[in-house]
């Protein structure tokens, strides 16, 4: 946990297949602890073709069945399913907008939103992009795509910098 908040948490991502990973391993990890995900974070990107959405849209239901019986990763039908619809509907986006980081980043305006934290209970679960994000994403088809679901893929992917003011990584992401 350590080092993926020095190194990766709320560094702004714009690669369409590391915002497709983010957003079904937060979709996963649903319910669980960050944690959780972040230990079968290599399991999971040995099952669902190292986050390629051209792959995991042809995945058949003999394909998830095999995912089910998968010891490394979340074992939930609903969840594994939606990383499949999900996959679809990303495509879709992609067609649509020219890639996934032009449409996802429109909700802070094409830029991270600098937040001015100084304690961790200051940090919501939700904000009012979130929610905007989240209806969008449902609209267009996604599931496990909640207000809350999608602040967390905000704060993972530096769409917002939620770094408490005296952490280290506040100024060197805010850059």
């Amino acid at each position: 946990m350590i080092a993926y908040h020095d190194e990766e948490w709320g560094v702004p991502q714009r690669d369409d297949r590391v915002l497709f990973e983010f957003l079904i391993l937060e979709g996963a990890q649903a319910g669980l602890s960050w944690s959780t995900i972040l230990n079968k974070r290599e399991a999971y990107r040995k099952a669902f073709s190292g986050f390629d959405p051209v792959r995991v849209v042809k995945y058949d239901a003999r394909k998830m069945k095999q995912l089910l019986g998968d010891e490394g990763i979340v074992r939930n039908r609903l969840k594994i399913a939606a990383a499949v619809q999900n996959a679809r509907a990303f495509l879709e986006v992609q067609k649509e907008f020219g890639s996934f980081q032009a449409y996802i980043w429109q909700f802070t305006g094409g830029a991270p939103l600098t937040n001015a934290r100084k304690a961790l209970g200051q940090v919501p679960a939700r904000t009012a992009e979130s929610e905007k994000m989240s209806k969008d994403l449902l609209k267009r088809g996604f599931k496990f795509v909640g207000p809350t679901i999608c602040y967390a893929f905000m704060q993972a992917v530096g769409m917002v910098n939620d770094h408490l003011v005296e952490c280290f990584r506040y100024k060197e992401v805010g850059k």
